[in-house]
């Protein structure tokens, strides 16, 4: 009980004092692209065909695609939330064993791929072009502690959004069903209704907050014998909104 209690605790701290910071928004798009690009690669995956996406500046998104298999919008309408979900631990992951140089370089070979094979939309192809050409600041030109920074400020707002927005999900499905994006769509395939997804959506994005939360804690407790590096404890292991 202790561990979700501060896992909850951290969320909320961290919202607030992230929306102290101007320009913080700007980077919220970072979960939307991440859940928009999981639509995209598991509709690929699937033998699918993507149209396109679309990223906004309100921070939703939405991805227009083609299916021949009816059942397949299961995983692809499953893989916007969980896929943002998983992808926030990775951040705390890859931070805790002190690779945050390869989480930025995962981040901006997803925005890279996602300017080339999906975002046609103004604002989501300005916001692509200038979150890589950022990376690449941070990645090439500025001292490590710097992008350090930069890396944690991404990794609390992409776990943020990772958790409030399929809670903004369960509200919208509970007020009305039929504008619940992803859990509206499984709802019609699925005889689960669309709150009953939503929250779904929410618990597992708590559990990954949870684990993500841990792996952030537990960096830097225990040390090699005889070293002074650090042996990280291991971890266990949203999307038209």
């Amino acid at each position: 009980m202790g561990n979700w209690l501060i896992t909850i605790l951290l969320l909320f701290v961290s919202a607030f004092l992230t929306h102290l910071i101007p320009g913080s928004g700007f980077f919220r798009t970072l979960d939307t692209m991440i859940h928009e690009f999981g639509h995209a690669a598991v509709t690929l995956a699937l033998s699918g065909k993507v149209m396109y996406i679309e990223l906004y500046s309100n921070h939703s998104g939405v991805t227009y695609s083609q299916v021949t298999k009816p059942w397949s919008l299961i995983p692809i309408a499953l893989s916007g939330y969980i896929g943002a979900s998983l992808f926030a631990v990775f951040m705390f992951h890859a931070r805790a064993r002190g690779k945050q140089r390869l989480g930025l370089q995962m981040m901006t070979l997803l925005a890279l791929l996602s300017l080339v094979l999906f975002v046609r939309n103004e604002y989501g192809v300005i916001w692509l072009v200038g979150f890589i050409l950022l990376n690449l600041i941070m990645l090439a030109l500025v001292p490590r502690w710097l992008r350090d920074m930069y890396y944690l400020l991404l990794a609390f707002l992409t776990l943020e959004e990772s958790v409030f927005g399929p809670i903004s999900l369960l509200m919208y499905a509970w007020q009305d069903p039929t504008q619940a994006g992803d859990a509206t769509n499984l709802s019609l395939v699925t005889p689960m209704p669309a709150v009953g997804w939503a929250l779904v959506f929410v618990l597992f994005s708590l559990w990954c907050a949870k684990q993500a939360i841990q792996s952030f804690l537990s960096r830097g407790q225990r040390r090699r014998p005889g070293g002074g590096e650090y042996d990280y404890a291991p971890y266990e292991s949203r999307q038209s909104r």
